[in-house]
Parts: C-alpha cells; sequence; structure tokens
C-alpha cells in the first residue's frame, strides 16, 4: 500500500474539558491546522472523511467543495479505514488532496446529540436483558475469559495503566500525569468486575485531522511527510457476544495481516506502537493477534517494561486513552502519535523511529483498523 503520505497533521489546540466549543467547532480547528502544516487551504481539498459527525455537514461548515466522501463510521477504528479509502480513491484519480477530520465533546457534551450505547436493535434484544448496557460491561466478557484462560493476575493486568502512566507524565497535554503503582490501581473503584476505574480510559473533548495525497506529491509540501506503508481494515460480528474466541481478538489478526501483507513487514520491522486502549486488556489482545506476542503474554510484555520508557517496543508513547485523552474515535489520536513520532516532533520521542504501527477497534472488538507508516515511501 505504498502510494499515500500524510502531509499535514493537528490536533485541537486544547484536550480534555474544553466546554467552549461544539463538536463542529473542534473539528474545523483541527481541521484548518492540520491544512495550515501542510500549507494548504480549504479550496485545495477535494475530498473529505470523516466519522461520528456527517461528512457533508463538515464539508459544508468549513466550506469544502468536494469530489469525494467517505462517512465510514465502524467507530474507533475509522480514522484507519478512511486512510485505506483514501488511498483508493487517490489512487483511482478520483480526488486529489483528502482531508480526514474528527472530533468529539464526549466529556462535555457541547453540540452533541443523544448517544445509544447499544448502537442497534440486535444489542437491544439479544444482549441489554442481560446487562451489557454499555461497553464497560460488553468488554469485560472477553476480559474475564482471557484471565481463566491464560491465568492473568489482576496485578497483572494493572501493570497496563501504571506504564501507560510513565508515558503521559512526559507528555505536558496528557489528560492524567501523576505516577501510579499497581496497589493504587488494585484500589481503585471497581466498574465492572474484574475492571477497575484506573484500567478504563479517560473521557475527553477534542478532536484531530489529517491531509493525505499521493507520495510522489509529498516533497512539494513543507512538512516531514509520512508514509502510508500498509493499511487493513476487517469487521467480525457485531455482537460481542457471538465472537468465535472471547480470549482472542480474531478480527485484529486479520486487519494486521492485511496490513503487513500490503507494506512487505512484518512485526519485527516495527519500531513504535500506536494500540487502541479504551481498557487496559485491548493492547494486550492487539499484542498477541497483531504478532507481537504470543497468545496470553501481551501482559508479560508490560510487565518486563518492554513497552516502557526505555523499553525495546514502545507502546502508546502519549500515555494512550488510559491517560492522554479519549474523546471518543480514538484511531484518530493513535495515528496523530504515529506522525509525530516519525516526524521527530513527539512530547516522549523516542530515538530512530522509522516504522510505526497504528491500530484501533471499532465497536465492541466488532471491527478493526490497522496502519503502518515509514519516513520512507517504499
Amino acid at each position: 500500500m505504498s502510494g499515500l503520505a500524510v502531509v499535514g497533521a493537528a490536533e485541537t489546540r486544547r484536550l480534555g474539558i474544553i466546554d467552549d466549543m461544539s463538536e463542529i467547532e473542534l473539528i474545523a480547528e483541527a481541521a484548518r491546522d492540520a491544512l495550515s502544516d501542510a500549507g494548504l487551504t480549504i479550496a485545495d481539498v477535494d475530498g473529505i472523511a470523516t466519522s461520528y459527525e456527517r461528512p457533508n455537514l463538515v464539508a459544508d461548515f468549513l466550506g469544502v467543495r468536494a469530489d469525494w466522501l467517505d462517512g465510514t463510521d465502524v467507530g474507533g477504528c475509522s480514522p484507519m479505514l478512511h486512510l485505506r479509502h483514501a488511498a483508493a480513491a487517490i489512487a483511482a484519480g478520483q480526488c486529489e488532496t483528502v482531508l480526514i477530520a474528527h472530533g468529539e465533546s464526549g466529556r462535555s457534551g457541547v453540540g452533541r446529540g443523544p448517544v445509544d450505547m447499544q448502537f442497534t436493535d440486535l444489542h437491544r434484544q439479544f444482549e441489554l436483558p442481560y446487562g451489557t448496557v454499555g461497553p464497560t460491561t460488553a468488554l469485560t466478557l472477553m476480559l474475564t475469559r482471557y484471565m481463566a484462560v491464560h491465568g492473568i493476575a489482576p496485578e497483572t493486568l494493572a501493570s497496563v495503566p501504571v506504564v501507560q502512566r510513565e508515558w503521559a507524565a512526559r507528555n505536558p497535554r496528557a489528560f492524567l500525569r501523576d505516577p501510579i503503582t499497581v496497589e493504587d490501581v488494585l484500589a481503585s473503584r471497581v466498574i465492572a468486575w474484574p475492571m477497575h476505574i484506573l484500567e478504563c480510559c479517560v473521557v475527553t473533548d477534542g478532536g484531530g485531522a489529517l491531509v493525505v495525497t499521493a507520495a510522489d506529491r509529498a516533497k512539494d509540501f513543507p512538512a516531514k511527510p509520512v508514509y502510508l506503508r500498509g493499511v487493513g481494515e476487517a469487521y467480525g460480528a457485531a455482537l460481542v457476544s457471538q465472537m468465535e474466541d472471547f480470549a482472542f481478538a480474531g478480527v485484529f489478526e486479520r486487519s494486521g495481516r492485511m496490513a503487513f501483507e500490503s507494506a512487505g513487514m512484518d512485526p519485527s520491522d516495527i519500531q513504535h506502537l500506536m494500540l487502541y486502549d479504551a481498557f487496559a486488556h485491548i493492547p494486550l489482545f492487539a499484542l498477541e493477534a497483531l504478532g507481537f506476542a504470543r497468545p496470553g503474554e501481551g501482559a508479560a510484555l508490560y510487565e518486563s517494561r518492554a513497552t516502557a520508557p526505555g523499553g525495546r517496543l514502545p507502546v502508546n508513547t502519549t500515555g494512550g486513552g488510559l491517560a492522554y485523552t479519549h474523546t471518543g474515535r480514538y484511531g484518530m489520536y493513535a495515528v496523530q502519535e504515529s506522525v509525530r513520532q516519525l516526524r521527530g516532533t513527539a512530547a516522549a520521542q523516542v530515538d530512530g523511529v522509522e516504522v510505526s504501527l497504528a491500530h484501533a477497534l471499532g465497536g465492541m472488538f466488532a471491527a478493526a483498523g490497522t496502519a503502518i507508516f515509514s519516513t520512507r515511501p517504499s
């Protein structure tokens, strides 16, 4: 999947609590700053992709006269899918410069419509009556099974937010920066057994945007280009209760395999990882399904400090959804950090990063998107 480059990237100027901006204003701020980063204006954009907010409304608000629209929204991995779709559209000559934008007032709810966490009638009919009233209860189904199958102790799971808080301490924009211990995690309030509140993501406001174009145009822009080398998307079961294996994310494996094959790479080529972490166990499922650890051994990478500052496999260097930010559709922020690391502008910069992988899930393990970026086009 060579052929696409990120030539502009920006998050909203503030993250966290932004109670004086509506969702579409958050999108607009990030979009305009990403275009400025690319040395472009609204008039240069001929394609637009958004999740949560419809692309036609965002285009109208910004004044974009688009020839190509993508409103794919399958949850947190939607930005990865937008990258794949934009690459195909640009290669087909349907557009030249695509703006991928996202924003949510996830905490303050400014300009936000009603949110139905059950998503579809299927959830209301077949899961809601049994108590899965939202992500914390639905996603613990896999966690309890995973812990039982692999003998994972609560202390082991608690190491995930502890390590990610170390990364957050290096990031002035992180929502939670104070260090924590395994004992702190286990002493925090239980949200849905066995998950504690410190193993759950923060809830914030914010947004982000990317400007992408053909790789052969990338050097014409002022910012250091970041090249999309491989990308994959996959969809599994709409209902979490219908997953084939509660202890393994098959949908992650499929999107990851597609990304690695299209990039001509394997896990040994990856120097930096951004893994969706709405809850502490999700990056463990990703590490295992993507081939960075054997089943049941993802947590050992955290416990051994391989993923921590100074470790051999840096993961979630912003602090992740557990500490940095999580407005919803967190995949956008994962991609933003991959871009910063490859540009050498990250707050917690890792030395020598030339290849980064960003991965996210959508819904309750229903969908997945994986993107591999590099400082080189091929």
